[in-house]
C-alpha cells in the first residue's frame, strides 16, 4: 500500500458525534466524493458486526428517514437465536448518534475521479425487533446505565462514601464512567504454508520471539497499521511481537515463510468507545496485513501446542467531577489497604459470579483450548492483588490481577486475562456489570470495614464466607501451576469447564447475570453458542480429526517395538473412526447424538475423542521417529 494514501490530508477518517446529523453529514459527503457507500454497523449476540453497501446518493436522498428511523433487514442474517425467527424476521438497524462514526477505506479500489481510495461511512447502530433492542451494543449500554445509576444512588446515600471521595454534594460530580483497555494479540502468516509445530514449540521455549524486532513485510504492515490507527484517533500505544513465532525464511529476495504472533495496544477509554475501536482495529489489521500478502488469525488457539492469542481487558471506574478532576473509584484513600470498597466489590463480584460470566467469554472449543496450563493463559477462578498493599501484582497465572502505579492513582485497575480476540466483549462486560453490582451489595454495607472485606477476600479454604463460597479460595500470589497439582487446583479454585456445553449449561442455573440481562437474552445466547459448537464439531473438528487419523499410516522396516506401537495406533484409529456390525466409533456416536440433540452425551464423547486424538498423535510421533 502506498504511503500517499495513508497520509493524504484530503481523506476524512472520523465523524464526531456532534456532526452525526443531516446538516453536517450533507456537507461532509458532498465535499468527500471518495465516500461512495454507507454501512449501518450493529453487533449481534455472537459479536459479529453487520456490513452492507448503501450507495451514498441513495443515502443522501433518504437521509432524514435513514438517520432517524434506520433501515430494515432480515433477522435471519444475524445471530439472534430464537428472538428473531424466520416467521418473525424483521429487524431494524437504528443509528447510534451518541458516538463517533468512521470511514473505512478500500485501498484496492481507487476512485477514478478523485484518485483516492473508495470510502464507506460506517454508522454504529442498534438492532430493533418488535420494539425491543436486542443487539450486543445496546445490551452493554443498558448494563452500563444500570451500574451508573446504582453507584450514584449508593454514593449519594452514604456520607461515609462521599467523604471518602471528598465530595460534599451531588452536583460536585457530573459523570461516572466504566473505563476499559484491551490488548489485542493475533497471528500472521504467509497463506497456505505448512507449519512446523516442533520449530514453533522450540522457539517459544527458548523465548526467541518475545518483543523481538519485526522485519520486512511484517514490520511494514505493523508500522502502517499503527499509523492508520493514529489517523482514526484511536491513540495506539504499542505494537510488538508476542511469545509465538519462528524466524522468517527468505527466498529469492522475498519473505517466503512467515509465522509470527503480534500484539497491538491502544489508549483506554470509556467502554463503548473502547469496544467500537476494537472492532475497527481488527478490521484495519486484517486489511493492511492482507494487502501485504499476509493472513491474520484472531482465533484463540490457531496453532496447537504453542501460545494462543488473548485479549486481556483492563477495567476501572472513574468519577468525573465538574471541575475536570477525575477520581479513580478503585483507588484507596485509607493507608495500608489494597483498594477502596468499590474496588473490593468489583473484583469480588466478578470472582464469585465468574461461572456465569465465563460462558460470555469462552463459548467456542477454540477459546477453551487456549485456557490450558503452560501458555500464559488462566485456567482457574482466582485473583492476585500483590504480596503487600505496597506491591503491584506480578502473578500472571491467575484469572484477574490488581494493577497499580503508586505515582499515578488513575492507573489503578483490574486485568482480566481470560478473553480472547473473538470474545464478544460487549456481552462479557454486560455480564460483568451485573456481577459488580452483586459484589458492591456486599462491600458497601456500612457495618463492614475495609479490613473485614479484605479478610473475606483472603479467607481460608474451609472457612464459611460472608460472601464467598466455602471450600474455595479466591486469592493466590504464587504461580498456581508450580505450587499446586492439577487435582489441587481443581479442589481449591473449582473445576474448569472442558467443553462448550459444560460452560454454557451453567446458565441454566438461577444467577445474577440472568437477572440483570433478562432470561430471553441469556437463553438466546446459550442456544446460539450450542448451535455453533455442534456445527464446529461436525464441520471442522471431526473432519480435521479424520485427516489426522488417515495420516497415521503403516511404515516399512518395523521391529518388535514398532509393531507394538502400530498395534496401539491401529486400535486407537478403530475406536475413533471405524464402525463395525457390533460397535460404533466415537466419531459416529457424536454424529448420531447430534441428530438427537443429546448435548450432554456429545460433550462427554468430545472429551473422550480429544483425549484419544492426543494419545494417537503422541504414539504416531514415537512410531514415525523410530526410523533409521
Amino acid at each position: 500500500m502506498e504511503n500517499k494514501f495513508i497520509y493524504n490530508k484530503e481523506l476524512i477518517y472520523t465523524i464526531e458525534r456532534s456532526q452525526c446529523n443531516k446538516k453536517h453529514l450533507m456537507k461532509i459527503l458532498r465535499k468527500h466524493k471518495e465516500i461512495k457507500f454507507v454501512s449501518f454497523v450493529a453487533v449481534d449476540l455472537m459479536g459479529k458486526d453487520t456490513d452492507e453497501k448503501i450507495p451514498v446518493e441513495y443515502f443522501i436522498k433518504n437521509m432524514d428517514q435513514l438517520i432517524n428511523g434506520g433501515i430494515q433487514t432480515d433477522g435471519s442474517s444475524v445471530d439472534l437465536g430464537n428472538i428473531a425467527t424466520l416467521s418473525d424476521a424483521r429487524v431494524d438497524l437504528i443509528p447510534d448518534k451518541t458516538v463517533d462514526w468512521y470511514v473505512d477505506y478500500n485501498y484496492e479500489n481507487i476512485d477514478c475521479k478523485t484518485h483516492l481510495p473508495t470510502g464507506t461511512l460506517r454508522i454504529w447502530s442498534y438492532l430493533l425487533h418488535n420494539g425491543n433492542y436486542i443487539d450486543s451494543r445496546h445490551i452493554l449500554k443498558t448494563s452500563l446505565s444500570n451500574l451508573k445509576k446504582y453507584l450514584v444512588e449508593k454514593i449519594n446515600s452514604d456520607r461515609e462514601i462521599l467523604n471518602h471521595y471528598g465530595i460534599e454534594k451531588i452536583k460536585d460530580y457530573e459523570d461516572i464512567q466504566f473505563m476499559l483497555g484491551t490488548e489485542l494479540e493475533f497471528w500472521v502468516r504467509t497463506p497456505y504454508d505448512s507449519i512446523n509445530i516442533h520449530e514453533l514449540v522450540l522457539s517459544q521455549s527458548l523465548k526467541e520471539q518475545y518483543w523481538k524486532r519485526t522485519q520486512g513485510v511484517v514490520r511494514t504492515a505493523l508500522e502502517q497499521t499503527l499509523e492508520i490507527l493514529e489517523l482514526y484517533k484511536i491513540n495506539p500505544e504499542m505494537g510488538h511481537k508476542e511469545v509465538g513465532g519462528v524466524e522468517t525464511y527468505v527466498a529469492e529476495g522475498s519473505n517466503a515463510h512467515i509465522v509470527e504472533q503480534l500484539e497491538i495496544d491502544w489508549k483506554y477509554s470509556n467502554v463503548v468507545k473502547a469496544l467500537d475501536n476494537e472492532l475497527m482495529v481488527r478490521t484495519i489489521v486484517k486489511e493492511i496485513f492482507r494487502l501485504h500478502g499476509l493472513e491474520v488469525s484472531f482465533n484463540a488457539k490457531p496453532i496447537k501446542k504453542v501460545a494462543g492469542s488473548g485479549k486481556h481487558c483492563h477495567l476501572s471506574i472513574m468519577l468525573n467531577k465538574e471541575n475536570g478532576e477525575k477520581i479513580n473509584l478503585l483507588e484507596p484513600v485509607e493507608e495500608n489497604t489494597y483498594m477502596s470498597k468499590v474496588g473490593w466489590g468489583m473484583i469480588m463480584g466478578i470472582l464469585k459470579n465468574y461461572d456465569f460470566i465465563n460462558p460470555f467469554i469462552s463459548n467456542t472449543t477454540d477459546s477453551l483450548n487456549r485456557l490450558t496450563p503452560g501458555y500464559e493463559a488462566p485456567t482457574h477462578v482466582v485473583a492476585s492483588i500483590g504480596k503487600s498493599c505496597n506491591e503491584e501484582s506480578r502473578n500472571r497465572t491467575v484469572l484477574a490481577c490488581l494493577i497499580r502505579d503508586r505515582n499515578n492513582p488513575l492507573a489503578t485497575r483490574f486485568e482480566l486475562r481470560s478473553p480472547n480476540p473473538k470474545t464478544n466483549i460487549y456481552m462479557t462486560i454486560s455480564a460483568i456489570n451485573v456481577a459488580i453490582m452483586d459484589g458492591l451489595d456486599f462491600t458497601l454495607q456500612k457495618k463492614l470495614s475495609n479490613d473485614q472485606i479484605e479478610r473475606e477476600f483472603c479467607k481460608n479454604f474451609k472457612d464459611e464466607g460472608r460472601y464467598f463460597n466455602r471450600n474455595k479460595i479466591y486469592r493466590e500470589e504464587e504461580d498456581i501451576f508450580e505450587k499446586y497439582t492439577e487435582q489441587e487446583r481443581d479442589e481449591k479454585f473449582g473445576v474448569c469447564p472442558r467443553t462448550v456445553y459444560e460452560n454454557v449449561s451453567r446458565l441454566d442455573e438461577k444467577n445474577v447475570v440472568e437477572k440483570g440481562l433478562g432470561r430471553e437474552i441469556v437463553e438466546a445466547y446459550k442456544d446460539l453458542s450450542i448451535q455453533n459448537w455442534i456445527l464446529d464439531l461436525e464441520q471442522r473438528i471431526i473432519p480435521e480429526n479424520r485427516k489426522k487419523i488417515l495420516a497415521c499410516i503403516k511404515l516399512e522396516n518395523d521391529n518388535k517395538y514398532d509393531e507394538d506401537l502400530w498395534e496401539q495406533i491401529s486400535t486407537l484409529k478403530e475406536e475413533l473412526a471405524k464402525d463395525d456390525k457390533d460397535k460404533i466409533s466415537l466419531i459416529s456416536q457424536i454424529v448420531e447424538s447430534a441428530r438427537k440433540n443429546d448435548f450432554k452425551n456429545i460433550s462427554e464423547l468430545q472429551i473422550k475423542m480429544d483425549k484419544k486424538i492426543e494419545e494417537l498423535e503422541d504414539l504416531y510421533n514415537k512410531y514415525k521417529n523410530n526410523r533409521i
